[in-house]
């Protein structure tokens, strides 16, 4: 997917599908709405007004900057300027104010930035793209502060949250210039961000998980006893996922550039046999550590995965 800004926005907008069915979308038909940020606004817009009404407290109608007032807010918080402009009253709300601090930490590796079947499915690392802009512009709505880590076997991009309208622009910005690459080390992409959240926060994983398991998991254990909540989104290709019936094929693993010819009809039960086992232990893992763990192919339209997300911040508070 090609995320670029478009010339002309209102006739984007004419052509973009009402706001409650964007968030239900195949994740590949959201490169015709337009850029990054557009995408963003449309799927988390449209997956507000799929709930209806939010189960979460505090739920903002802007940025950090200012949410409406509600029954019991000091009054001398009121935006008055805002209350001038709109006749509804918002109270001002800084950056320390926030709920939540989050780190968003995305897997570039090379295994990420493929798929099985261009021009149907995004490939995982697009997929990631899109889902990090959601969730990064869903977390600011309400106004949570947001980070950013994106790694392979280093890192590549680090960005300190912030909870301001603005910081905005910088995460697309940063997400934009996202290219898959290298092998993936998610064990030291984690403790990195460990050691930098100086308090209490949430962070979300979103890999495919092709990574050294034992590695990985010690240091979602660390985060975890430091006291930080911890959500897995495992991205997969329909194609991993359920291994096509095509006969004779050449698997490559991009990260090490090996190749296996084979059977796939022979290799089918084995191979998912292999996926569940895997599928499973992640799972269970994760469960132990009190972790939360989901798993998501690239075909998954956006507000089932926002809505998992949701579901995790309604239980913090």
């Amino acid at each position: 997917m090609d995320v670029r800004s478009s010339t002309n926005d209102t006739a984007r907008r004419r052509a973009a599908p009402g706001r409650a069915a964007v968030a239900r979308l195949d994740p590949a038909d959201l490169a015709a709405l337009g850029d990054l940020e557009f995408v963003a606004r449309s799927v988390v817009e449209g997956f507000l007004i799929g709930l209806h009404r939010s189960p979460h407290r505090g739920f903002s109608v802007e940025f950090a900057e200012n949410r409406p007032y509600v029954p019991g807010d000091d009054v001398r918080h009121v935006d008055w300027r805002m209350y001038a402009r709109s006749d509804r009253y918002y109270v001002k709300q800084y950056e320390e104010e926030t709920n939540l601090r989050a780190y968003l930490a995305v897997d570039t590796s090379l295994s990420m930035d493929w798929t099985s079947e261009p021009g149907r499915w995004l490939a995982k690392l697009e997929y990631a793209r899109v889902l990090t802009a959601s969730l990064a512009y869903l977390l600011l709505r309400q106004g949570d502060a947001v980070g950013l880590l994106a790694f392979d076997d280093r890192i590549r991009i680090r960005v300190p949250p912030r909870g301001t309208r603005r910081h905005l622009r910088t995460l697309l910005g940063s997400l934009a210039r996202l290219r898959g690459s290298g092998t993936t080390d998610a064990g030291g992409a984690i403790r990195e961000v460990a050691l930098r959240m100086r308090r209490r926060g949430l962070v979300v994983l979103i890999s495919d998980l092709l990574v050294e398991p034992d590695q990985t998991l010690r240091a979602l254990h660390f985060l975890r006893h430091r006291g930080h909540e911890v959500l897995v989104f495992h991205l997969m290709d329909p194609g991993e996922r359920d291994l096509p019936q095509v006969g004779d094929a050449v698997f490559f693993d991009p990260e090490d550039e090996a190749e296996i010819r084979t059977d796939t009809a022979g290799l089918r039960p084995e191979y998912q046999r292999a996926v569940d086992e895997a599928v499973r232990s992640w799972r269970l893992e994760c469960r132990r550590m009190g972790a939360d763990y989901h798993l998501f192919t690239t075909d998954t339209p956006l507000g089932v995965v926002l809505g998992e997300y949701l579901e995790k911040r309604s239980r913090l508070g």
